[in-house]
């Protein structure tokens, strides 16, 4: 037996984003927003669905995992595995965006509804403390009172999460404990919740079609030299920023070249990578998608191979 690392964004839309995810959402929620409240969904609905069969084109798979739940809160729910300029910023963006796209024009303010924006990381994110999960919303700077309650920003730090599979007692260890461990894993765990244990299930390979597993692998492939890039990119930038420090005599400069040490890494993991997949013949759009170039970059990438 063999699951999905469910780190990747196709594996986690494929347990928590298709048409049969509702009871497995609402067990997930419930265990991470929900942890500490007594108010529990009971509910929900998730929004644009996409039915794992129809993969063609594979361009639904790009989308966030989003419900709405009864009270008509908005949830988005993203795995991210690589970290990013402007990663904070961005989940920020989103979560705006989808509160005020809530109205149309004319319509009255208090109509709106709260938007959650829970981030499940897979790398440290919060150095300043130790906490698993951190929660932000607004309030006042000076005695911390509320503001208000319509935006909140959840992140889960997957790195910071260190059970054994025997000391997972709750739903929200046993959770965390699928997130991290499932890709690695070759048996079923013992005493889950049915949400939990149909997750394991729906992310078995031996339930899975060609076309699906050489997606999963292309996913984990794409991770992999990712982070593989991003250390090279930094130590052959900190070389190069120190140098240019030791020539330069600030300490500025190392920090400059360490920077641009790592965009540069990573601009040309991306190149290469849509060299790769053009040669496969994969979609131009889905190369786009998962390498950020844009159509005519990628074009022209291929043409000239």
């Amino acid at each position: 037996m063999k699951f999905l690392d469910v780190r990747t964004d196709f594996a986690f839309k494929k347990v928590f984003g298709s048409t049969d995810s509702k009871e497995r959402l609402i067990s997930f929620l419930n265990s991470i927003v929900y942890r500490d409240s007594d108010n529990k969904i009971t509910d929900l609905d998730i929004v644009d669905p996409y039915n794992i069969p129809k993969l063609k084109g594979m361009k639904d798979t790009y989308v966030d995992v989003k419900a709405i739940l009864m009270d008509k809160t908005t949830v988005i729910i993203e795995m991210q595995v690589l970290n990013h300029q402007g990663f904070e910023t961005r989940i920020l963006y989103n979560a705006a965006k989808n509160y005020s796209m809530q109205l149309v024009k004319g319509e009255r303010y208090d109509l709106l509804k709260p938007v959650i924006a829970l981030n499940i990381v897979d790398f440290d994110m919060f150095n300043d403390n130790e906490e698993l999960i951190n929660y932000f919303k607004m309030i006042n700077k000076k005695d911390f009172t509320d503001y208000h309650d319509d935006i909140e920003l959840i992140f889960v730090e997957l790195n910071k999460f260190i059970k054994n599979e025997k000391d997972c007692e709750t739903n929200f260890d046993k959770w965390l404990y699928f997130l991290k461990n499932a890709g690695d894993m070759n048996f079923i765990p013992q005493d889950l919740p049915e949400p939990i244990k149909s997750a394991y299930s729906v992310s078995n390979e031996a339930g899975m079609n060609a076309e699906e597993l050489e997606l999963q692998h292309k996913k984990r492939e794409f991770i992999a030299i990712n982070r593989g890039s991003l250390t090279l990119a930094k130590k052959q930038g900190m070389a190069e920023g120190m140098a240019e420090g030791i020539e330069l005599g600030v300490e500025q400069g190392i920090e400059q070249g360490i920077e641009k040490g790592i965009e540069k890494g990573v601009e040309q993991n991306k190149l290469e990578m849509a060299r790769q997949m053009g040669k496969e013949e994969m979609d131009h759009f889905l190369i786009s998608k998962i390498t950020g170039l844009s159509l005519e970059e990628i074009k022209s990438l291929v043409d000239k191979d």
